[in-house]
């Protein structure tokens, strides 16, 4: 499909393809992302709810979960409608400030959840090898700055890149093989030196990405080490249990980050479609698993689910009587 031929990004319009090669899939795929959106929506407000809702629950290892609850919706928003209408309808056409937007707000929603991966681990930290501070250490004002730090990194971070990209000239093809507007694969599309995007690109990730697996292995490495010098079996067990969904969820999220990320830049034999296909793995799996993930490995709101929704029954059946 043509696209219209300007050399400016700000007159320009860009198509998104999908997933090339494989377009007489498309419906088919629609379903999966469909089931990932729901879950995502249904999920992740019902987390919001339960720890609004339940006194108990408000401790700082909630209130982050809550804060990745939230960032997680917000980048299910800002992918998921375009993603549906490009599998159904192949309404692949976005205009460059809906592609800059796009761009900005999925990969600051990205570096967001980086960092409160990054709090939560600090939080286990605190938990574990300092419980007796626990609560003098993680207040309300720093789990209030720490989400307002969250907010700020990510938006920072991502300042200079509708700068960048609006400097470029496309003059050739418009036509965008991805299913977003991915920072590197739009300027992949461009003409001029990409030398300075490039390097912004590898300069953030490796901030946001290579800081927080860095600082994220060293609270683990510290948890490890007075977890062992625990003398009851059980203790050692309780203590790790703790951090069990935080570790499931690490996986989960920088998982099909890394290989995205590595593949971008040093896969040139991998087929484009697997590389399109686990970048959306990284958008749409970690914000319909998460609240799972807590979920099912959580007690405590796997509890407080179950008396809202009995909560809900019984109220519902009083209103019929």
């Amino acid at each position: 499909m043509e696209s219209p031929n300007y050399t400016n990004l700000d007159s320009s319009v860009f198509f998104l393809l999908g997933i090339p090669g494989l377009e007489q899939f498309h419906l088919w795929f629609s379903l999966p992302v469909c089931c990932l959106g729901t879950a995502t929506i249904v999920g992740n407000m019902t987390i919001l709810v339960v720890v609004a809702t339940e006194p108990a629950l408000h401790k700082p290892v909630y209130l982050f979960l809550c804060m990745l609850s939230t960032i997680d919706l917000a980048a299910s928003f800002s992918t998921v409608p375009k993603l549906l209408a490009i599998l159904w309808c192949g309404a692949g056409d976005i205009s460059a400030s809906g592609c800059l937007a796009q761009m900005f707000f999925i990969h600051a929603f990205c570096m967001m959840e980086s960092t409160v991966l990054l709090a939560m681990a600090f939080d286990r930290y605190v938990a574990i090898c300092h419980p007796l501070r626990y609560t003098t250490i993680l207040t309300d004002t720093i789990i209030a700055r720490i989400g307002v730090v969250a907010m700020v990194r990510g938006s920072m971070l991502m300042l200079p890149c509708p700068f960048l990209i609006g400097r470029l000239s496309f003059c050739q093809s418009h036509v965008i093989p991805h299913t977003y507007c991915e920072h590197m694969a739009v300027v992949k599309l461009a003409c001029g030196d990409t030398r300075p995007n490039r390097m912004y690109g590898l300069t953030a990730a490796l901030l946001v990405i290579g800081v927080d697996l860095f600082c994220i292995g060293l609270s683990y490495v510290l948890i490890a080490r007075a977890v062992l010098r625990l003398s009851s079996h059980e203790a050692r067990s309780k203590a790790l249990g703790t951090c069990g969904s935080h570790v499931c969820v690490i996986l989960i999220s920088y998982t099909p980050a890394l290989f995205s990320f590595f593949t971008h830049r040093f896969g040139r034999h991998i087929p484009i479609h697997i590389h399109i296909l686990f970048a959306n793995v990284y958008l749409l799996f970690p914000p319909a698993l998460n609240p799972m993930v807590y979920g099912v490995k959580t007690r405590e709101i796997r509890e407080r689910v179950v008396k809202v929704f009995q909560r809900g029954k019984g109220t519902q059946i009083k209103a019929s009587e």
